[in-house]
């Protein structure tokens, strides 16, 4: 947990229900210690190099009547970029036209972000704050962000200045994994079946010389 995850995540009712459980005393100190000291958190390698190896992740904002929206963003894994120590980034593709997550930060540009690790069972949640950066604001960024073998319109690029992100408990993630984190294992078993198939071939015909 990032020094000022708590003074964000565990507001006065968080923290009433964290007292029914016996846990605001180990939390409060955390909420204190965020509190007592101004700035973002920055990012660290290991958080630069989780988010580059990710293939999606959940972004959740606010709309101007309250109400969470959250949404999948997936893409090649590296699609994600590490802008420097405080900022993420990523090149919006073209969906289903709703435009919701890009209308919602236009009014509230605070949002979350859960990226999963599934194969590993990791997970880590992010504060920030998104910025939307049209191609004709900067092209130069959006290009940056780009990645030219993957098939999809970039209508945008979205900038998250980081506040503050914890590595969340691994308890109840359930493995899951993608055809390239297979691809490790399955490869040495079909290359140990060709090998099979052609030994057992060998054989059924050394068998049959020797019955003629």
């Amino acid at each position: 947990m990032s020094k000022h995850y708590a003074s964000i995540a565990f507001t006065d009712d968080v923290r009433t229900v964290q007292s029914e459980h016996g846990s605001d005393g180990f939390y409060g100190r955390k909420v204190a210690a965020g509190t007592a000291s101004p700035g973002a958190d920055p990012l660290t390698d290991d958080e630069k190099d989780y988010l580059i190896e990710r293939d999606g992740f959940f972004l959740a904002s606010v709309s101007e009547t309250g109400w969470p929206y959250v949404q999948f963003r997936g893409g090649k894994p590296g699609f994600i970029h590490s802008i420097d120590d405080h900022t993420i980034g990523w090149a919006d593709f073209r969906g289903n036209l709703q435009y919701v997550s890009t209308g919602n930060v236009s009014g509230d540009d605070r949002v979350a972000i859960i990226a999963l690790d599934y194969a590993n069972q990791r997970r880590l949640k992010i504060f920030g704050h998104a910025r939307i950066v049209t191609v004709e604001e900067d092209p130069e960024l959006v290009k940056s962000l780009t990645d030219d073998t993957y098939d999809a319109v970039i209508e945008r690029a979205v900038l998250v200045t980081v506040e503050a992100y914890d590595w969340n408990c691994p308890q109840h993630i359930t493995p899951r994994y993608t055809i390239a984190e297979l691809e490790s294992a399955l490869s040495p078993l079909r290359d140990q079946l060709t090998t099979l198939q052609a030994e057992n071939a060998r054989l059924r015909e050394q068998l049959a010389n020797s019955q003629r």
